[in-house]
C-alpha cells in the first residue's frame, strides 16, 4: 500500500510532514529517513505505520528454523542483553569517540543542528502558526505559536504553549512530541501523542490550546502504538490496545472505536474489527464543512488497504477500487492512485495514475473518470495536496520535482505550474488551511538551504519568501551532478553525487554511498544541512543512489525489487558503487555504504554479498534477521515487502538476502558499524546485537556495535544525542576510508 496517499486532504500539519517538513518531529534531517513511514501514516489522524509492537506467540515455527544461540539478545531490556551492549558500546566509544578530531566535530555538528538560522516550519491552527522547536536551551522542545504578522519578522516573538524540558522534568520521563491531532474549526482543544523515550508507543492526551494545559480528566490513553481522529467535541474515533487479543500479529491495533466523553475505555463501541493475521484498522473523521465524512480503513498488509464509507446507522460501505490503490475523498470527488493497472468501465488506467472522479456518482455505479496525471517513462507522481478550491501536484521527472495547480472546472480540468522548478531540486507546496487557497511552499537542494513561500491561488501574484534558512556549510566550494549506472539486468540506475568542485578522478577519495530502496519512498534532493559536516566537509564524496524497490519511478519502480525480486535493488546499488571506481571518483577501498532501516538490511546485503566493493559499512537500526524479522517489533506488518519466513517456498529467496543467515567464518568483511537503539519498538535492536555478536563469534573483529539509550526508531530523542551519533558515525568511516 502506498501510505502516502493518505496525506490528501488532510489537516495542514499532517499534510505538511507528509511532504517531510519537520514540525512535530525532532531532529528531522537525521530522523528523516526512519520516520518518513510513519510521518505519512500519521496523516489518517495516528501514525499506522508506526503503530507497531511485539507479536502473539500463535505463529508457527519457521519453515526450516536454524538453532539461534542468540535469541537472548531479542529480550530487549533483558539483564544479560543489556550487559552485552554495555560491553559493546565502550569497546566501539573506546575506538572511536576518543580521539581529538571527535569533540570538535561533534561541536560542530551540534551547533548546526541547534543554530537560529534554521527555518521554524509551522501549521496553521485557527489562524496561529504552531511550531516544534529544539536547540541547546531546549534540547526536548518548545511546542510554541505566533501569528502571521510576527512570523513574517525576522525575529517573531513566541509564545510557548508546551515545554517538553519542563513536563518531562516534573513526570521524571524524557517525552518526544510525537503528534498532534487539533480539533476542527475551533482549534481550541487537540489530542498531544507523547513517546517516553522517543519510541513509537506514546501516550495521548487531551490538551487546551487556550489555557496552555492538560485538560483535567480529559481524554487520555496509556503509552500505546494508538491512532486518535476527533469526531467532535466529545466523541473521538481510536484505536488502540484495547487488552487480550485486542492487537493483530503485527502489534496494530485490530479494531476502531467510538469512544465518548466520560465513559471507560472498555465501553468504547466497535465500528469495525480486522482479523489477526491482517495489519490492523483505523477510522477517521472528515470535518470539511458539507462534505463531512467518516472512513473505516482496513489495513490487510502494507501494500492492500480497503477502504470504507462509514454510514449514520453504523453500516459500512465499500469503496470499490483496488484494494493496492489508494483512495481518499475531496470535497465532491473522490481521488484514486493506483499502484497496479485498473481495467474499469471500458478503459484500463495504468499503474501510477491518479484517477478523479464524483464521488456521489460513483457510489452510485458510474465508473468514469477523468485522469489527473499519467505516469510516462522517466515520471512518477510524488504526491499532491488539496486547498479549498485546487489540487497541487508534485510530479517526479528522472528525481527531480515540479508542482502543477489543478483546478475543476465545468466538468474539465485546468492545468498550470505552480513555483520556479529547478534541475536537482525539491519543491513541495501544502495547503495553509483547508477552508481557503493559500499555500506554503518549499524549494530546496542538496547544496541549496530551504526557502519557504507563501501564496495565494486566488490571485496570480508570486508567492511571498516567508523564511530562508541560514547556510550550515559554505556550498560555494561543492558541486552536484546526477549519473546513471547499469544494473545486472541492463536498468538504468539514477545517482546524486556531491563533491568539492573540479575533483580530480584519480580513485582517491573517501566516498560514502547511501540508498533506502524500499516501501516505495523516494530520495528526493533535500539540503544536507548538518549532515555536510560529518563528511563533505571533511573532504569526502557524498553519493545517493535512487534504487528500484523505491518510488522515484511511481509504482513500477518498487515492485520491481518486492519480495522474490529484492535482489534487484541490491544490485542497483552495487552497480552504483562499481560506476563510481569505473569513474575514477574512488576505490573500493575507500568506498563506504551507508543505510538505515530498510537501508540497513540493503547494507547488511553489501557487506554479504559485495563485500569486496567497500572500505566500511554503517548499518543503522536495521533488518538484518529474515527468518525471524515477523517476530520482532513491527516486521509481521512488512510481509507483502519482503516475503513469509514460515512459508517454505518465501524463506526459500529470504534466505539468500537475509544477512544473519550468510555469515561464514573467515569471510572477508569490511569494518561495519551497527546503531540501534534499545527502545526502537519497529525494527528490534537484536536484529544489529544478533549480527554483531554472530560476527564476533566468528572472529570477524572489525565487526563494531553502539546501542543509544533512548531515540526509538530514529536513534535520537535531542539534537546532543543526534550530534554524537553522527560524530561517531562520521570518525567510524572516515579512519577506514581516508586512511
Amino acid at each position: 500500500m502506498n501510505l502516502a496517499g493518505f496525506n490528501e486532504c488532510m489537516p495542514t500539519a499532517a499534510r505538511m510532514l507528509a511532504w517531510g517538513w519537520d514540525l512535530q518531529m525532532p531532529n528531522g534531517k537525521f530522523r528523516r529517513q526512519f520516520f518518513k513511514r510513519a510521518v505519512l501514516a500519521a496523516t489518517v489522524g495516528g501514525a499506522i505505520a508506526a503503530l507497531a509492537g511485539l507479536l502473539g506467540s500463535s505463529r508457527r515455527r519457521a519453515a526450516g528454523t536454524q538453532p539461534d544461540e542468540l535469541l537472548w539478545l531479542e529480550e530487549q531490556e533483558g539483564a544479560r542483553a543489556l550487559d552485552w551492549v554495555a560491553q559493546e558500546n565502550a569497546r566501539t566509544l573506546a575506538a572511536f569517540a576518543q580521539g581529538p578530531a571527535f569533540e570538535p566535530l561533534r561541536g560542530n555538528i551540534l551547533a548546526a543542528l541547534n543554530q537560529d538560522g534554521r527555518i521554524p516550519w509551522v501549521s496553521n491552527y485557527g489562524g496561529q502558526y504552531y511550531n516544534f522547536w529544539q536547540d541547546q536551551a531546549h534540547p526536548l522542545g518548545l511546542w510554541r505559536r505566533t501569528t502571521p504578522a510576527q512570523y513574517r519578522k525576522p525575529d517573531p516573538h513566541w509564545e510557548t504553549v508546551l515545554d517538553l524540558d519542563e513536563l518531562s522534568r516534573q513526570e521524571g520521563v524524557e517525552f518526544a512530541l510525537s503528534g498532534i491531532t487539533p480539533l476542527e474549526p475551533e482549534y481550541r482543544y487537540c489530542l498531544v501523542s507523547l513517546s517516553a523515550g522517543g519510541g513509537d508507543a506514546a501516550e495521548v492526551r487531551e490538551f487546551d490550546l487556550l489555557e496552555k494545559r492538560f485538560v483535567p480528566d480529559g481524554f487520555s490513553l496509556p503509552a500505546a502504538k494508538s491512532q486518535v481522529s476527533w469526531i467532535s467535541r466529545d466523541e473521538l474515533f481510536v484505536a488502540t490496545d484495547f487488552g487480550p487479543d485486542s492487537l493483530t500479529r503485527s502489534g496494530y491495533p485490530r479494531s476502531a472505536r467510538r469512544w465518548r466523553r466520560g465513559e471507560p475505555l472498555t465501553a468504547a463501541r466497535i465500528v469495525y474489527e480486522g482479523a489477526q493475521q491482517e495489519d490492523g484498522v483505523v477510522a477517521t473523521h472528515d470535518p470539511e464543512p458539507g462534505f463531512e465524512r467518516d472512513y473505516v480503513f482496513r489495513l490487510i498488509d502494507s501494500r492492500r488497504v480497503q477502504t470504507f464509507l462509514l454510514q449514520s446507522d453504523g453500516g459500512l460501505l465499500p469503496l470499490d477500487v483496488p484494494l493496492d490503490a489508494t483512495a481518499t475523498g475531496y470535497r465532491e470527488h473522490l481521488l484514486v492512485t493506483l499502484a497496479s493497472d485498473w481495467e474499469v468501465g471500458g478503459r484500463t488506467y495504468p499503474a501510477g495514475s491518479l484517477l478523479v472522479a464524483n464521488l456521489e456518482a460513483f457510489l452510485a455505479g458510474a465508473r468514469d473518470f477523468d485522469v489527473l496525471f499519467a505516469p510516462a517513462p522517466g515520471r512518477g507522481l510524488g504526491g499532491y495536496d488539496c486547498t479549498r478550491d485546487h489540487l497541487i501536484l508534485r510530479i517526479m521527472e528522472d528525481v527531480s520535482t515540479r508542482l502543477e495547480i489543478l483546478t475543476p472546472e465545468r466538468g474539465a480540468w485546468r492545468r498550470a505550474p505552480l513555483g520556479d522548478a529547478r534541475s536537482l531540486s525539491a519543491i513541495g507546496a501544502a495547503a495553509v488551511r483547508r477552508d481557503s487557497n493559500e499555500y506554503f511552499l518549499s524549494v530546496g537542494e542538496f547544496l541549496r538551504p530551504p526557502a519557504l513561500y507563501c501564496g495565494n491561488l486566488d490571485t496570480a501574484d508570486a508567492p511571498e519568501l516567508l523564511k530562508q534558512e541560514s547556510p550550515a556549510f559554505d556550498a560555494q566550494r561543492y558541486e552536484v551532478s546526477q549519473h546513471f549506472a547499469v544494473s545486472q539486468d541492463g536498468t538504468r540506475v539514477p545517482y546524486f553525487q556531491l563533491s568539492r568542485r573540479g575533483i580530480a578522478r584519480d580513485g582517491s577519495h573517501p566516498t560514502l554511498l547511501t540508498g533506502y530502496g524500499g516501501f516505495e519512498e523516494s530520495l528526493l534532493p533535500e539540503y544536507l544541512g548538518a549532515g555536510a559536516i560529518g563528511w563533505l566537509e571533511r573532504g569526502g564524496v557524498h553519493v545517493v543512489a535512487n534504487i528500484r524497490g523505491g518510488g522515484e519511478y511511481g509504482p513500477q519502480w518498487h515492485q520491481a525489487a518486492l519480495k522474490r525480486e529484492r535482489h534487484r535493488a541490491y544490485e542497483d546499488f552495487a552497480a552504483v558503487a562499481q560506476d563510481l571506481v569505473a569513474r575514477g571518483i574512488t576505490v573500493p577501498a575507500r568506498l563506504g555504504a551507508r543505510g538505515g532501516s530498510n537501508g540497513g538490511l540493503l547494507v547488511g546485503n553489501m557487506l554479504i554479498r559485495y563485500p569486496e566493493l567497500f572500505g566500511s559499512i554503517v548499518c543503522e537500526v536495521p533488518l538484518l534477521d529474515m527468518q525471524r524479522y515477523t517476530r520482532l517489533g513491527a516486521g509481521a506488518s512488512w510481509i507483502a515487502e519482503y516475503g513469509d519466513p514460515e512459508l517454505p517456498e518465501e524463506w526459500a529467496f529470504l534466505k539468500t538476502y537475509s544477512p544473519f543467515h550468510n555469515l561464514r567464518p573467515g569471510m572477508a568483511c569490511p569494518p561495519v558499524l551497527f546503531c540501534t537503539a534499545v527502545n526502537d519498538d519497529r525494527t528490534h535492536p537484536a536484529h544489529a546485537r544478533k549480527m554483531a555478536a554472530r560476527m564476533r563469534q566468528m572472529g570477524l573483529d572489525q565487526a563494531y556495535f553502539y546501542e543509544s539509550d533512548a531515540g526509538g526508531h530514529g536513534g535520537s530523542i535531542d539534537n546532543e544525542q543526534a550530534a554524537f551519533t553522527e560524530a561517531l558515525v562520521s570518525e567510524f568511516l572516515w579512519r577506514h576510508l581516508a586512511a
